[in-house]
Formats: structure tokens, C-alpha cells, sequence
């Protein structure tokens, strides 16, 4: 592809990544020592190495994935997958059979497989990627595992493989923004996933039970995340999708996720504060990973800054809230969910220091949207001075002053001037010249009036400039004071140009002092990147801790959106243990209930008891009557109750389920009322 503007890159990225599944190889300009420029490919964009292209959608998870095929002969497989953008890198062995359902659950975007398979015509794994819509990518020999010692990590041989394919592509495509070996130590120690820890569903009933997204038209509308979904942050979205897709099957996660939305579903004015408050946080693991991605700019510190500092308030706010047990007289159940919640606020990392450090370092200004002020030196993404900008300033007699006596420029600069004892020697300089150039110019105007001539009606149009085609110059824009300038050889100006309305002269002082201001406006862009490098590296070192905060933030988000559902659709607690009993009294299908509700009908509640002695239910009836409701109604309200959620039903006594399948009603509609019957 030919060059184009750099404003209109997004645009080319999305149609050729996301919509032609293509791959695009980013070329840059970098300049030499010598002054000249030499190009080089520094990113190759593939559908599962999005980073922050504006495409991307940020509530959910854009998933590279890469499966090991395993010796001739051998049933178990490797898995890992991670998330470019956020960092969260997961592995997983599973026999073969099951990679069907795996990779429905995860849904990644693109697939990563060993080049010895790119010609096998039937395979068992590429065949299990026929129904998925991954872009699959192949990689050649010679890959190299970048993790830390066996010791060091619990990944089994085939899951050591699948990393060693992730991560070799990863690093053919991210190139340049490949985290460094400092950074991959801490990033590449992946969550190592198991199936005894969650309820499993295989790829047809993810499907058929609509979690995602609806199953005739693919949209989200109609899906069970679509009705439950209450989250205010995108990270928080983010998480409740993985939670539908993969609920727990442990009793002790369930019942802290359902404390954590009892505390919240009787405490309406507190939960009311935590979702403002929640709603003022940014997406921090984005932001992270964009560090360590080496992008990112000033407004993702201060998105950072701020983030911080709502965490803090929300953290006081949970204190604030908790109840003295010494005044205070406790249920046995409400104490087990108000120590839930404490245990969770105790969690929070207090990050102020960082806070108030980068808040020392940032001016308080809007800066341009879309610019990377990260890499090392010569990175094009930096911001250059050209110098037509050079001298953007108001002619002004007075510059302004801060508080420490300084003038300031007229320029927006980043970085505070008091960051550093280097930035504060350049701005005392620049404003010192700029201080010259003030009184060169009001000389000049001064100078080229005679004397017995009324000043006023000498040049005091005249001003200091610069540009493209003149450099350093003097320009006289108006008619009438380019009329009466006098002393001009006398002033040593040479004249360049004029005009009908205007005049330009060329003067050797003038451009010794342009270039000197030039020169140290350069300096101070190149030692603000420094100090935004150096805060950067700050923010990477504490970067696990910042994933910590905000994944806590995000299991608050969506506690309090299990609250609010509770609350605006009448679900109840249900009660999680270990028995094999499953009794629901007047359930509901939530999604077929939010239908009937718009079209202004009521939704008829069904009873399901389920138990040791009874274990096998037959349901019979007339076409329309609501078998696939029923059953799809009873799942769903499952994986509910074990993603930590209340459930639509009076009441609701649940023993662990360990698998849910669903094959019925493969054209049913339920959120529009039409069963497969009525659809055929």
C-alpha cells in the first residue's frame, strides 16, 4: 500500500484487518544521524495483535490463540491465548476432543497453529476450526519459548509448546512494541486454567442457550449478556463475559461473588455511590499494557492519576460504610457478605504516591488526541517540532508568570517545568529569549519611524515570524505601515518580498535568535519524552499491581450490576451447596421475559425439582407450548447462580452442576416469541 495520511490509518486498519481479515505491515520513517531518513517495518497488524486502534471494541476481549498439535498418536493438546490489549494471558491442556468447545468459549480472533500443518488437508484441530470464524495464522520451526525456568512455572509440555508458538508470534508481529525482557518476566507467567474449576459447556450449548450473542442473527441483542448486562466500565463487560462463558463450580467463589451483590442489593444509596464512582475510572489494564507496549501518551497518565484516585475514594467509601459489630447486630449471613466486602476493599493497593507523582510531573492541559509520545530516540510517534511552529506565539508586551516567577511561553508543553532541574534550565532560557525577541520587535517598530514622524503611524504591524518559504523573517502585513517604513538599510533589513498589501524583510539577528529558540523548544520536547519515558517506567514497575486494582474494581462492577438486575427484575439469592438437588420455584427465562414485557405480556413462571430420587424429568406438550423455554430457562438460571448472580425465580436451592448441554430449538427466537415450529 502507498503512504497516506497518518490521521487515516484507522480507517485502512479496519478495513483490511477486521474486515478482510488481511494482514498490514506498518512502515516509518526514522532519521539518521546524517539527516537522512531511512524506512523500516516496525509492526505487522494481524486480527489478534490489536493494541489501541479506535477499532477495537472495548468490551471484550480480543484473543490470540495458539494450539499445539502434539505428537502422532497422542490425545492431549497445549493451549495459551492472551489479549494484546490488556495483557491477561491464560494456558490450558485439554484432551483433543474438547477443542471444539474450548475455542467456542473463548472465541478468539485469531488462531496460531505449527506450519507442518498449514497443507494438512483433515486434521483433527484445524477441522475443530470449520465453525469458528478465527483468522488461523501458521508459524515455521525454530520457535523459541520465552518463559521463565520449569521451576519456575506449573505448565504442563504441550501448554510450554503453545506458548513458545504464541509468543514467537507475537514477536514477528509486534516487533518494535514487543515488551522487553524485563517486562515479559512478569507478563508471560500465565493463569493456568483447569475444567474442574468451572461449569462446562460445549460450543453447541453456548449457542443454543444464546449467552453471547442471539443464535438466527448473530447480534447481540436477544443474548442473556444483552438482558443481565449493568456493567459502567468496559473491563467490568469484559469480565461478566467471561464469567457467563465459564461459570464457577466452586462453592466458596460463588457464595463471596453473591455476598459481595447482597451487600449492594439492601444497601441501595451505597451501591448508587460505588457505580458513580466506578463510572470515573478508566480501563487501567488497557493502559498498562499499552506501557509496556512502549505507546501510549500524557493523557494515559493522567487517566492513571485519576483512576488512582478513585480508588482511594471508593476504598474510604467501603470503610465508611461497613457497620460496627460492636453497636450493631449482625445475621450470621449478613456478616459472612459484609466481610466479603471488606475482604475485598482490604485488596486495594493504597497508589496515591504514584498519584501525586505524575501529578507533579503533567501540566494540567488538554493534549491533541491520538499521539504516542513513547520510544526511544528518533521515534517518529513523538511529536516533532517543525519550525513553523517554532514561533507560534501571541504578540504579547508581557509573557505570563507562574507562581515561582518563571515566564512561561506561549506553547503548551506536557511536563511541568519544575519536574526536573534540565526542563527548569530550558524554560528559564526559552522564556529569556522569548523575553529578547519581545524587545527586538518592539525596537524594530520603533526604529523604523522617523523621528519627527507621530509613532503611531510607523510599522505596528510589524512582527517577528517564520515560515516554510521566507525561514526567519520580518513580515509587514499591513498596507499602510509598509508604506511608511523608514531606516530600513540603516537597520541592516534586507528586503524579500512585497506585496500590494504587505512587506518581508530578512534580518541576521532575527534568525540567530529564531534558531536559538527553535533549538531550545527541541530541547525541551526531548527532555519532556525523557521524563514521560522515565513516568512510564514508573507505572510498568507497579504494573501488576495496577492489574490487581482494577481487576478488584472490576468484580465491583459487577457485583453491583448483579445488584441492580436483582433489583430491576426481581431476581432472588439462591442457595449454592454441594447436594445433588436442583429446585426452582416459579422460575423465569429472563431474555424470553424481557420480550414478553416490551410486546406488554407477562411471562408464565415454571417449577423445576430436581433430586436424588427424581433425577430424570420428561416433558411432553403441544407445539408453542414452552418445552424449549423450560429447559433453556433452567439452565440458564444455573449459570447464573454459579457466575455469582441472583436468579428470576421466588426462590432457587442449587447443588453444584458440574456440564450443561442444550441441542433443542435450533431456529427458535425466544426474545421475539417464535419457536422453531412457527420459524419453519
Amino acid at each position: 500500500m502507498a503512504g497516506f495520511p497518518l490521521v487515516h490509518l484507522d480507517r485502512h486498519l479496519k478495513r483490511l484487518v477486521q474486515g478482510h481479515k488481511r494482514f498490514a505491515a506498518i512502515c516509518e520513517e526514522f532519521k539518521r544521524p546524517d539527516g537522512s531518513f531511512e524506512r523500516r517495518v516496525v509492526r505487522v497488524v494481524t486480527p489478534g495483535t490489536l493494541i489501541d486502534e479506535s477499532f477495537v471494541n472495548p468490551f471484550e476481549n480480543n484473543y490470540l490463540m495458539s494450539i499445539s498439535s502434539g505428537s502422532d498418536g497422542e490425545d492431549q493438546i497445549g493451549m495459551a491465548w492472551t489479549d494484546v490489549a490488556t495483557g491477561e494471558f491464560f494456558t490450558q491442556t485439554i484432551p483433543q476432543a474438547s477443542l471444539r468447545d474450548e475455542v467456542a468459549r473463548i472465541r478468539p480472533k485469531e488462531v496460531v497453529l505449527q506450519e507442518t500443518l498449514r497443507k494438512a488437508t483433515s486434521h483433527p484441530i484445524k477441522d475443530a476450526l470449520v465453525e469458528e470464524s478465527a483468522v488461523v495464522s501458521y508459524i515455521g520451526s525454530g520457535v523459541q519459548t520465552l518463559l521463565p525456568p520449569k521451576e519456575e512455572n506449573n505448565l504442563s509440555v504441550y501448554e510450554t509448546e503453545a506458548v513458545g508458538l504464541l509468543t514467537s508470534f507475537m514477536k514477528g508481529s509486534l516487533l518494535e512494541h514487543m515488551p522487553g525482557e524485563r517486562e515479559l518476566s512478569h507478563l508471560l507467567r500465565p493463569t493456568h486454567e483447569t475444567t474442574t474449576g468451572r461449569l462446562q459447556m460445549d460450543s453447541h450449548t453456548i449457542k443454543a442457550l444464546e449467552i453471547r450473542e442471539e443464535l438466527r442473527e448473530g447480534g447481540i441483542s436477544g443474548s442473556l449478556m444483552s438482558v443481565v448486562k449493568r456493567t459502567v466500565t468496559s473491563s467490568g463487560t469484559r469480565l461478566l463475559e467471561r464469567w457467563l462463558c465459564s461459570p464457577s463450580a466452586s462453592t466458596l467463589v460463588i457464595n463471596a461473588r453473591q455476598s459481595l451483590v447482597a451487600v449492594f442489593h439492601h444497601s441501595p444509596h451505597f451501591r448508587s455511590d460505588v457505580v458513580t464512582l466506578l463510572k470515573e475510572t478508566e480501563d487501567a489494564t488497557r493502559i498498562v499494557q499499552k506501557f509496556i507496549l512502549g505507546k501510549g501518551d500524557a493523557d494515559d497518565l493522567k487517566a492513571i492519576r485519576d483512576t488512582i484516585r478513585v480508588w482511594d475514594v471508593i476504598r474510604n467509601r467501603i470503610r465508611a460504610e461497613m457497620p460496627d459489630i460492636t453497636k450493631v447486630s449482625l445475621s450470621a449471613q449478613a456478616a459472612t457478605d459484609w466481610a466479603a466486602l471488606e475482604t475485598i476493599a482490604s485488596q486495594l493497593t493504597n497508589m496515591l504516591a504514584l498519584a501525586e507523582r505524575i501529578d507533579s510531573a503533567l501540566e494540567d492541559t488538554e493534549l491533541a488526541p491520538a499521539k504516542d509520545s513513547a520510544g526511544e530516540e528518533g521515534d517518529p510517534t513523538m511529536p516533532e517540532l517543525s519550525l513553523g511552529e517554532a514561533l507560534e506565539t501571541e504578540d504579547s508586551q508581557t509573557l505570563p508568570r507562574t507562581e515561582d516567577g518563571l515566564c512561561t511561553s506561549t506553547k503548551t508543553w506536557t511536563i511541568k517545568p519544575k519536574f526536573s532541574a534540565k526542563l527548569t534550565s530550558l524554560h528559564r532560557k526559552l522564556n529569556k529569549l522569548h523575553r529578547q525577541k519581545t524587545e527586538l520587535e518592539e525596537d524594530l517598530r520603533e526604529r523604523t519611524v522617523d523621528a519627527d514622524v507621530d509613532a503611531l503611524q510607523g510599522a505596528q504591524s510589524l512582527i517577528l515570524n517564520n515560515s516554510t518559504i521566507h525561514g526567519w523573517h520580518i513580515r509587514v502585513p499591513k498596507a499602510r505601515d509598509a508604506r511608511n517604513m523608514r531606516n530600513v538599510e540603516d537597520l541592516g533589513l534586507i528586503d524579500v518580498s512585497k506585496s500590494a498589501s504587505s512587506r518581508t524583510y530578512f534580518l541576521g539577528a532575527w534568525t540567530t535568535l529564531g534558531t536559538s529558540i527553535a533549538e531550545t523548544e527541541m530541547a525541551i520536547l526531548h527532555a519532556e519524552r525523557a521524563a514521560f519515558n522515565a513516568l512510564r517506567d514508573e507505572v510498568k514497575v507497579v504494573g501488576s499491581i495496577l492489574r490487581k486494582n482494577a481487576r478488584i474494581g472490576d468484580e465491583l462492577d459487577v457485583a453491583t450490576a448483579f445488584a441492580n438486575l436483582a433489583v430491576e427484575m426481581n431476581f432472588v439469592r439462591p442457595t449454592i451447596n454441594e447436594s445433588s438437588v436442583l429446585d426452582v420455584v416459579n422460575g423465569r427465562h429472563p431474555t424470553v421475559e424481557l420480550g414478553l414485557i416490551r410486546s406488554g405480556r407477562n411471562f408464565v413462571p415454571n417449577s423445576v425439582h430436581l433430586h436424588p430420587e427424581g433425577r430424570l424429568h420428561f416433558i411432553t406438550g403441544p407445539n408453542m407450548a414452552g418445552k424449549s423455554t423450560l429447559l433453556r430457562q433452567t439452565a440458564v438460571i444455573v449459570i447464573l447462580a454459579q457466575t455469582g448472580s441472583y436468579v428470576p425465580a421466588e426462590s432457587a436451592t442449587i447443588g453444584i452442576v458440574d456440564k450443561v448441554f442444550a441441542r433443542i430449538g435450533a431456529k427458535d427466537d425466544l426474545f421475539r416469541d417464535r419457536s422453531t415450529f412457527m420459524v419453519e
